[in-house]
């Protein structure tokens, strides 16, 4: 009786990659709370100059919107041990990932050479955009880093251990970082 208390207690707690993950996304939180909130004191000065998002921001939505998809049909797969959907889930992933860094970069130039929207200046929201979009962005690359290392495992890793910890950890932050641009995008439009 007392093993099977046991065995049960252990299945309720978070695996401690998890906990480790959901700290950190408060940790991520607070930081972007803390710049969108900053950014809205700092556009009630005067001589605040709004910025227009470029039309290619859209098309980078839709690429991490149906990268979060593709992921979790990646963990589906893997869950299910359909190991060649889970293979193609997870390249899908990946490249819609890289498509969605090269769209913001595409924006970024863009917004720097034709709109001209610099770092210089002591208003306006091109600061806010290249600080906020720009972390938000090392996010992205972070994660897309952990996709290619799960990419390389599914390929040519031997693991005697099939846990889905790893895909299930990978796949929610991936969703964290498709929501965290969503709330970007939809602030820096409603606010800026």
């Amino acid at each position: 009786m007392e093993i099977s208390a046991t065995v049960e207690n252990q299945r309720k707690k978070i695996h401690p990659h998890k906990y480790t993950l959901w700290v950190a996304i408060g940790s991520i939180l607070m930081m972007f709370a803390g710049l969108t909130s900053a950014f809205i004191v700092k556009s009630n000065l005067v001589g605040w100059r709004d910025v227009k998002m470029p039309q290619i921001f859209w098309f980078s939505t839709v690429a991490i919107i149906l990268s979060s998809v593709t992921m979790h049909m990646a963990l589906r797969s893997f869950r299910n041990r359909e190991r060649l959907k889970y293979r193609q889930f997870i390249a899908i992933t990946v490249a819609l990932g890289i498509a969605f860094v090269v769209m913001q970069l595409a924006g970024f130039s863009e917004l720097w050479n034709q709109q001209h929207v610099t770092l210089k200046g002591v208003t306006g929201a091109g600061q806010f955009l290249y600080v906020i979009f720009g972390l938000h962005g090392l996010h992205v690359l972070g994660g897309i880093i952990a996709l290619i290392v799960m990419f390389i495992r599914a390929f040519f890793g031997k693991s005697k251990n099939y846990s889905s910890v790893p895909v299930e950890v990978a796949a929610t932050y991936w969703h964290f970082v498709d929501l965290l641009w969503i709330y970007l995008l939809v602030f820096f439009i409603v606010i800026g």
